[in-house]
């Protein structure tokens, strides 16, 4: 765990110890990286990081349809499951579900998904209470083979 200094300018929205040198107020944020082992251990990145004071806000990295064990799936409705998949795993191992999520940014590589994707989206978040979403169709992913990849924050 490192902890990270976190700057404020208001007195009233945060609890202040004293104003460092340039006048801000310090506040201690702890930050926390996680990789959980219910997704497959990343290169180059971390899978979240948790950033915790008053409350917890966890950033998720792009998720992708590659299993644990490295396997994609053959076809784009196993690769958008496995992407979920792997975010409810992400979650449940910073101790928060679905309902934390309050923004998602899925990229797609192609158009004619986009009705598989917003099924399993549908299916995943319901009507409810869908949180705050940007959806973009992008040329390529890192890997050729990989057709979706959702990237969330949460907060707790």
């Amino acid at each position: 765990m490192q902890i990270r200094p976190i700057c404020c300018s208001s007195k009233t929205k945060c609890e202040p110890t004293s104003p460092n040198k340039t006048g801000r107020y310090v506040i201690a944020a702890e930050v926390t990286r996680s990789n959980p082992p219910a997704v497959r251990a990343p290169t180059g990145y971390t899978h979240a990081i948790q950033i915790t004071g008053d409350y917890r806000r966890l950033i998720i990295s792009g998720q992708v349809g590659i299993a644990p064990d490295g396997t994609v799936p053959g076809n784009a409705d196993g690769q958008i499951a496995q992407a979920f998949a792997n975010l409810r795993a992400v979650l449940t191992a910073n101790g928060m579900t679905l309902a934390n999520i309050v923004k998602t940014t899925a990229f797609l590589t192609d158009r004619d998904l986009l009705p598989s994707y917003r099924q399993a989206r549908g299916a995943v978040f319901g009507d409810a209470a869908p949180p705050a979403s940007t959806l973009l169709f992008v040329a390529g992913l890192a890997d050729p083979a990989w057709v979706v990849e959702i990237e969330a924050e949460a907060v707790a």
